[in-house]
């Protein structure tokens, strides 16, 4: 466990526990939420988890490898259950680029994962068992129950074409940057109600690409039907200026969906990304907020 996070860290550490917050106060549809609970957990877990993710995340100093297995860990001791491997993996980067508090975060992004070595893959192959995700199965190459052979990246890009989250360690998170996070900005532009903004991304992130999650679970062909669905339903939500005039609808699949025991878990944890990016652009220096 690593100590309680101070200063800039301790920012670092409030901005993904308010990213984890707006995720839940949004009704994702197949996902929990704060308007419907869902795959035998509740918002409290998260809630729990977030808080005992944020510290290993933002410790100063640590590789993201360390601070994947440090969160992970914490997790699993808050809830002992694995409720945010995904946001993890996408967070621990993103906390170690904020820490130099840069003036361009995705270039720092950039740099720290092109610095990822064996021992940060280590750590994450051990956070990933210690997790036992839904469908963890052993590989030829990368296998995450053996010793790391090779960087983290390397071993992420193994692993790109099957799996989403994995897929941003070698685009530098590009869903996150170029899609999330624009939509993310716009939405917020037009409506205050960051619950819509949320909802907006994460809808868009489901009906743009078969969700990873689904397909472990579930298969191809079901997650295909799921983004199929998801079109219809982000068109509508993003052309919406308050939440509340399309809740109805929504909480109507995402009922729909739990019923089948379908959770598009990935598209939760970009979105959780995405909003996780954004409020640290919000506090670094250079967004005008000083240290």
């Amino acid at each position: 466990m690593s100590e309680p996070a101070h200063g800039w860290p301790s920012q670092i550490a409030r901005a993904f526990e308010d990213a984890c917050q707006d995720e839940l106060d949004a009704p994702k549809p197949g996902n929990v939420h704060v308007f419907a609970n869902g795959h035998r957990l509740d918002v409290k877990d998260f809630e729990r988890s977030a808080a005992a993710a944020a510290g290993p995340l933002s410790a100063r100093g640590q590789r993201v490898g360390a601070r994947i297995l440090g969160a992970v860990e914490a997790t699993a001791a808050a809830v002992k259950t694995n409720t945010n491997l995904g946001i993890i993996l996408l967070c621990a980067p993103l906390a170690a680029a904020a820490e130099t508090k840069p003036s361009d975060l995705r270039y720092s992004l950039s740099q720290t994962l092109g610095s990822l070595d064996r021992d940060d893959a280590d750590g994450a192959f051990q956070a990933i068992v210690r997790a036992s995700p839904a469908g963890l199965g052993r590989t030829d190459r990368h296998d995450v129950f053996a010793p790391a052979t090779a960087g983290l990246r390397e071993a992420m890009a193994e692993a790109a074409g099957r799996d989403r989250v994995a897929q941003q360690y070698v685009t530098d998170f590009a869903d996150v940057f170029e899609r999330g996070e624009p939509l993310l900005v716009a939405t917020l532009a037009r409506s205050a109600d960051r619950r819509l903004a949320t909802l907006v991304t994460y809808l868009d992130f489901l009906a743009a690409f078969p969700d990873s999650h689904i397909v472990r679970k579930h298969g191809p062909v079901v997650a295909g039907q799921t983004r199929e669905r998801a079109g219809p339903l982000a068109a509508l939500v993003r052309k919406a200026i308050r939440l509340e005039d399309v809740l109805a609808a929504v909480l109507d699949w995402d009922a729909e969906l739990k019923k089948a025991n379908i959770n598009p878990g990935t598209s939760a944890d970009l979105t959780v990304a995405t909003l996780f990016a954004h409020r640290l652009r919000n506090i670094l220096p250079t967004a005008g907020n000083g240290d």
